[in-house]
Order: C-alpha cells, then sequence, then structure tokens
C-alpha cells in the first residue's frame, strides 16, 4: 500500500512539474500570445495564476489582441 501511495505522489508531482513549466513557458518565453497548448493550459490554472499569467502577457504582447482566456466582455481588450 506505501508503495501506489508514494507512485502516486510522484506521478503527481511529475504532472504537476510537466504542465505548469510549459504552462510558464508560454507565459513568459513564447513567440506568440496565440500557441494553442499555453491557452488550453492557462485556461486550467486557477484565477489568480492564470490573471498573472494574462497579465505578464499583456505586458509581454501589449499590441496585440489578447488570446483566449485574457480578454475583456468584448474580446478585443486585455482583462
Amino acid at each position: 500500500m506505501k508503495n501506489i501511495a508514494k507512485l502516486l505522489c510522484v506521478v503527481l508531482i511529475a504532472a504537476i512539474v510537466m504542465f505548469g513549466g510549459r504552462w510558464y513557458m508560454y507565459v513568459a518565453n513564447s513567440e506568440t500570445p496565440y500557441d494553442e497548448v499555453g491557452i488550453t493550459l492557462n485556461g486550467y490554472m486557477p484565477a489568480p495564476l492564470r490573471s498573472w499569467g494574462c497579465t505578464k502577457l499583456q505586458q509581454r504582447f501589449p499590441n496585440q489582441l489578447p488570446p483566449l482566456g485574457c480578454a475583456g466582455p468584448d474580446g478585443r481588450s486585455w482583462a
């Protein structure tokens, strides 16, 4: 039973590192705000992280339309 718990913990931590790292790469280093995988991962983030990610993307791409999940009510302004 302990081995199963350890395995589940390792798999959970690995998934968090893998998906969290990919999301951070999208927010901090992406060449475009329209990366489909990044947009999807940003949509799954908790509200504070998603808000931080959208703010970071807006700082990096101020003259472009916001990606899905970062757009305001009109769809053309940053949230």
